[in-house]
């Protein structure tokens, strides 16, 4: 029963997989080049199969080549210039890109948040253990931000069947052989819906040696569960393959996942509309608390005018900066000893004030921004690093001299200046997105 339903789903949804190598300039394009463009087109931007021949004039031709462009942010020229064909020949899922998966309704999901898996076989590339510690991770990956709740079942169907075969492997939806096309998932539903596919042909790998199994599977993984690609180069769900240590999901993975499996959350009260009523208002430990509704607001009565804030998770502490001296709150409870000098942290006493701050979870230390320079306190050690001040627009090409505010989420910084809100890859050290800094209440 499982692959009855198959050659109707493959032909109409064109499930996931990675490109080829194309052409060079259009006008210097042999005819093997120009006929493997219009079979990217047609795989990926809806061009008609009909079309044959060379006439590179076809108005459909030149629509699916703007519509790519358009995809990847590239200038629009319904040309096969050199970046279109730089982005064609980057290794990449093979779901389309425009439109949504064909016969389906929109908004495919599971209709419950319990869904089972089953590793069919294993590829001889990776030790078995490590392609389940790779299948498990990347499922996580969904489960950690849904209420979703995988389970692997050992024989029989399950909703997603994972297994690796080479060229035509049973589904009537062939590999390519080595690179390109690296692996395939279907959307939910009966039959093969849900199942995924990795193309055996290629190296598979737990690290950067290989195609990394993980970052693979996480993305093919998010078009079992209904979703559809992002044009974000960030997120996960961007059909073109980059490997990352981590590979966390963006803001915009999260809000596709999220839409799917998570109820919507109620939109907040405007604290400054005039009619705005109150539910209960009360005292708790040295702050007013406001209720309205499902939201409360907390006021603090010695923490207004506040110039920078960070969690350290280590410490389940909140730092807080205010001019010369900082607060550490647990909860709702300022931490006794406190407020505390800045200068405790190691800070000369040139500096009266932090612009911002950021705890990077990963290397345990604590940006502290002043004006042009940032300082890396050691959690830890409780000590400034040696190196100690250096200059942001150094260290962080692309955003400028100094920062009003920073944080950290889903593996990315998010550096605000002004009305602009950078989202940053502090590993790679380059801005992803430039977006406003309003885009933090969904505006």
């Amino acid at each position: 029963a499982k692959m009855k339903n198959s050659i109707l789903l493959l032909v109409l949804s064109a499930a996931h997989l990675y490109a080829f190598p194309l052409l060079k300039e259009e006008t210097e394009a042999d005819e093997n080049d120009w006929q493997r463009a219009k079979e990217y087109l047609k795989r990926f931007y809806n061009l008609p199969r009909g079309i044959e021949g060379t006439r590179r004039s076809s108005s459909a031709m030149t629509e699916a080549l703007k519509s790519m462009q358009s995809f990847f942010g590239l200038k629009i020229t319904g040309h096969v210039d050199d970046d279109t064909i730089k982005v064609m020949k980057m290794s990449r899922c093979g779901v389309p890109d425009v439109a949504e998966y064909n016969v389906f309704p929109k908004n495919l999901k599971w209709e419950t948040t319990n869904v089972t898996f089953r590793i069919v076989n294993y590829t001889p590339d990776m030790k078995s253990s490590e392609v389940d510690k790779a299948i498990h991770n990347a499922l996580r990956v969904w489960s950690e931000v849904t209420p979703l709740v995988f389970k692997k079942i050992h024989e029989g169907i399950a909703d997603i069947m994972i297994s690796f075969g080479a060229k035509e492997h049973g589904d009537f939806n062939p590999f390519d052989g080595p690179n390109g096309l690296l692996a395939h998932a279907y959307p939910p539903g009966k039959g093969i819906g849900g199942d995924t596919h990795f193309d055996e042909d290629e190296t598979w790998s737990a690290d950067a040696s290989g195609y990394n199994l993980f970052i693979v599977a996480a993305h093919e993984f998010g078009h079992a569960l209904g979703m559809a690609h992002s044009q974000d180069p960030g997120a996960l769900m961007y059909p073109v393959y980059s490997y990352s240590k981590g590979f966390p999901l963006s803001n915009d993975d999260m809000k596709g996942i999220q839409f799917l499996y998570v109820n919507p959350r109620p939109e907040a009260p405007d604290k400054c509309d005039a009619y705005l009523s109150f539910d209960a208002v009360t005292k708790l430990r040295g702050e007013t608390i406001i209720f309205k509704d499902r939201f409360y607001w907390r006021l603090h009565p010695q923490l207004t005018n506040i110039d920078a804030a960070y969690e350290s998770p280590e410490k389940d502490l909140v730092f807080i900066f205010r001019g010369i001296k900082m607060w550490a709150i647990n909860g709702y409870d300022l931490v006794e000893g406190y407020p505390k000098y800045i200068h405790k942290l190691g800070l000369p006493k040139s500096v009266r004030k932090i612009d911002a701050a950021v705890h990077i979870r990963e290397t345990g230390k604590t940006l502290l921004f002043t004006e042009e320079d940032y300082w890396s306190y050691d959690e830890n050690s409780h000590t400034m690093d040696k190196d100690s001040p250096r200059s942001i627009e150094d260290d962080f090409p692309g955003i400028g001299e100094e920062i009003d505010a920073a944080f950290q989420e889903n593996g990315y910084l998010y550096l605000y200046k002004g009305p602009i809100q950078f989202e940053y890859n502090y590993a790679a050290r380059r801005v992803l997105r430039i977006l406003r800094a309003n885009n933090l209440f969904n505006c």
